[in-house]
């Protein structure tokens, strides 16, 4: 019998947001930006110099975050970030598609990154607008659907220029707490 080997620690990637390139030119939307992880991508993408649209169920608070990214970016460079905040429910279908559209109506230039985030976790039995059971219907279908609406502007990016690292991205996070179980 031979001793177990310890267990190797996980490498550690070294990445950091200084790594972030310039973003500048660069068109970006974060789910439930005004809290958490989507809080902080959207700072660290606003800072980097992208037009982020923060995506929140609550405008007072989304208003709030802008607030909060705006304080946060280096001396003078407030007056040149451009972020701005928008209502979508994504229990709500009919809110997914009104946002939607007026977002590629107001961004004709389309959509270089897609962070989808937002999400709910342990609610009570409900259901969303359309029927669905909420969590499903808010983390899954809600996000599935904005990224079908919204691939229109994620294709226009794709097809204007030659620039290879010009690729637009959507980004799903989703939660690891399913460990636990």
């Amino acid at each position: 019998m031979t001793a177990a080997s310890p267990k190797k620690s996980p490498k550690k990637s070294g990445w950091t947001a200084a790594g972030i390139p310039d973003l500048r030119g660069r068109t970006a939307i974060v789910t439930g930006a005004n809290s958490g992880l989507g809080f902080v991508t959207a700072s660290e993408l606003v800072g980097h110099g992208a037009s982020v649209t923060l995506a929140v169920r609550d405008l007072a608070r989304g208003e709030d975050a802008v607030r909060r990214i705006l304080a946060g970016l280096p001396a003078g460079r407030s007056a040149d970030a451009a972020v701005q905040v928008r209502v979508l429910d994504l229990s709500s279908l009919a809110s997914v598609r009104a946002f939607a559209s007026a977002w590629l109506a107001e961004h004709p230039e389309g959509l270089d990154l897609l962070v989808n985030n937002a999400g709910v976790m342990n609610v009570p039995q409900r259901r969303t607008a359309d029927g669905f059971e909420l969590q499903f219907g808010t983390n899954h279908l809600g996000h599935f659907a904005l990224t079908g609406l919204l691939l229109p502007g994620l294709l226009a990016r794709a097809t204007a220029g030659t620039d290879p690292g010009r690729k637009p991205r959507v980004v799903t996070l989703s939660s690891t707490l399913h460990r636990r179980g």
